[in-house]
């Protein structure tokens, strides 16, 4: 469902990702983990479109991002890490926007619309001006955004910063629930024990390149690894040893 192929983002000297090449299956959770600054944010600015790898490539459900980019952005849903929305919209008057970015006839944007609120307790800060929002209310209303059009790949970028437990605890089911149904989520986070309670597959970066990547136990095997061992400490060994050299 996702393919990079030895994808590279140069910012003249600098090397922000190098040669990175992914092959995620449709369906299922993958965590893509790395220390701040170590490529995931722009590797997944360039997934989405919103940066032009260097050398390499991309495709999303077989469209190449750089070549089709309406149709692999039409198959997408993307949080970012820093929300931007509409301060001077309703949480209502955002989601109708995006729904008219995707073309969606009115009838199914309001169920859609309808659906989405509900299932983020959002429904009665729905016709709330943007502004009065939590921050976590943001977040909950960006993952609406992201779902409304019914996208088969779903990407987040660090999906837990600012949610409380309960909405935590919230979207990890709602992760594992779209994952059951079919869709394919990416997601970048620091957080491990949520990478190793949710990931069906993961891969770690560092500065800018690949490290590891598969299963947890196919990552145990190839890094000769117990198997008790935790992704805790198997992440911080990989990324200490790669510092070294």
């Amino acid at each position: 469902m996702i393919t990079l192929d030895r994808v590279t983002k140069r910012y003249g000297s600098f090397t922000a990702v190098d040669s990175v090449s992914l092959a995620i299956p449709a369906g299922g959770i993958f965590a893509f983990l790395g220390v701040n600054g170590a490529g995931k944010t722009t590797s997944i600015r360039m997934m989405t479109g919103i940066l032009k790898p260097t050398s390499g490539s991309i495709t999303i459900g077989g469209f190449d991002i750089v070549q089709q980019p309406l149709e692999a952005k039409s198959i997408i849903g993307y949080v970012p890490d820093r929300p931007n929305l509409y301060q001077k919209l309703t949480g209502r008057e955002f989601l109708y926007f995006i729904c008219d970015l995707y073309r969606m006839d009115r009838k199914h944007a309001e169920r859609r619309i309808d659906e989405t609120l509900e299932e983020y307790s959002l429904q009665q800060w729905q016709d709330e001006l943007i502004e009065s929002y939590s921050h976590g209310m943001k977040q909950r209303l960006a993952a609406c955004a992201a779902l409304v059009h019914d996208p088969r790949v779903l990407i987040f970028d660090e999906p837990m910063v600012g949610l409380d437990p309960h909405g935590a605890k919230h979207l990890k089911e709602a992760l594992k629930r779209y994952a059951s149904k079919g869709l394919t989520v990416f997601l970048s986070t620091h957080s491990l024990n949520v990478a190793e309670e949710l990931a069906d597959f993961l891969a770690i970066i560092h500065r800018g390149s690949l490290l590891t990547a598969g299963t947890l136990d196919e990552i145990r095997a190839k890094t000769g690894r117990q198997q008790e061992e935790d992704l805790e400490h198997m992440f911080l060994e990989l990324t200490s040893s790669a510092a070294e050299h």
